[in-house]
């Protein structure tokens, strides 16, 4: 009897091990994609198309939410999600931390869409004028980079003012307060002091920078799986053309969920960019440019190579772009 008792044995363990390995392969085939409160992907999850396209290729979902990008890029850098987007600046950073990340995609130039604020009763009437003042901003966020640029442009070094690195509420509660001279900040936030504190624009991104946001996936992931980010950014390709045409119907949806009132939520929807494109040598160069200029303002460790992280579509996707 013992032969049998044996083969039993082995036929429960196999059979334990095929549903190790089920359920094992069932958690590799989830889609973890990070978004924040505001952009494309909030719509994208609402309408429910990717979930419905992916269900048949056998992927799952899962959506996690993140106050910005640089925390965004935290989740991607530790593996708890492998998808998401940010600005422009947060994957430089990330990169330079060592994130084994790809730039996947990037939507079309927002330049409207960050400033930097001063209060509505400042003396300050141009960037020269922050010389010595305090500026407050996400460090490591887009706009990081804005003011960089917007400093250059006025004939200011960097180390020519005094930064206060904090969140987007926590600066504008020092905003509001008195206790810096100007917030460099993004949408719906801008929109929203723009409105509710008649806070006024000292210089946005126009003619300075590009503000492109990018989507990123894990290395991993990214070269395991390319058909499901083909699949993706298609979605967001799409939900883009809406929302671009549709203003009106992106406002409805978005406002509760920023609790923001529907005129401000307009102005922001109206200056994002819409669109999932691939990107080109000039965007990859624009983005070069962000990271040598980060490294020689010693915000970054080391210099960086864009290039080298950036994802190749299949040929039949790249071609149908």
């Amino acid at each position: 009897m013992r032969p049998v008792i044996l083969r039993r044995g082995l036929v429960a363990l196999f059979a334990a091990a095929v549903t190790f390995g089920a359920i094992t392969q069932a958690q590799a085939e989830t889609l973890r994609i990070g978004y924040q409160k505001y952009g494309t992907l909030v719509l994208l999850k609402a309408k429910g198309t990717l979930e419905k396209r992916l269900a048949a290729q056998g992927v799952d979902v899962q959506w996690t939410e993140f106050p910005g990008g640089p925390q965004l890029l935290e989740g991607l850098n530790v593996g708890s999600i492998d998808f998401g987007v940010t600005g422009e600046t947060p994957p430089v950073f990330a990169q330079a931390a060592g994130a084994d990340l790809l730039y996947v995609a990037y939507e079309p130039p927002a330049p409207h869409s960050e400033a930097i604020l001063v209060p509505k009763d400042s003396p300050i009437k141009s960037v020269a004028e922050l010389k010595g003042k305090k500026v407050v901003l996400n460090k490591g966020s887009n706009v990081h980079y804005l003011l960089v640029r917007a400093l250059e442009d006025a004939g200011l070094k960097y180390t020519d003012i005094q930064t206060v690195f904090l969140p987007p509420a926590d600066a504008r509660a020092a905003f509001e307060r008195g206790s810096v001279d100007a917030w460099v900040i993004w949408d719906p936030y801008q929109a929203a002091a723009e409105q509710q504190l008649q806070a006024r624009t000292l210089r946005d991104g126009q003619g300075i920078v590009d503000n492109h946001q990018f989507y990123l996936a894990t290395k991993p992931y990214a070269q395991k799986n390319p058909e499901v980010i083909k699949t993706l950014v298609e979605e967001v390709r799409a939900v883009g053309e809406w929302s671009r045409a549709n203003p009106q119907d992106v406002t409805r949806q978005v406002s509760p969920l920023l609790g923001l009132p529907a005129d401000i939520t307009l102005t922001s929807v109206k200056r994002q960019g819409y669109g999932a494109l691939f990107l080109t040598p000039e965007v990859v160069a624009a983005q070069q440019k962000i990271a040598d200029s980060f490294y020689q303002l010693k915000l970054i460790p080391k210099p960086l190579s864009i290039k080298d992280v950036i994802w190749t579509p299949p040929a039949a996707v790249a071609k149908a772009q």
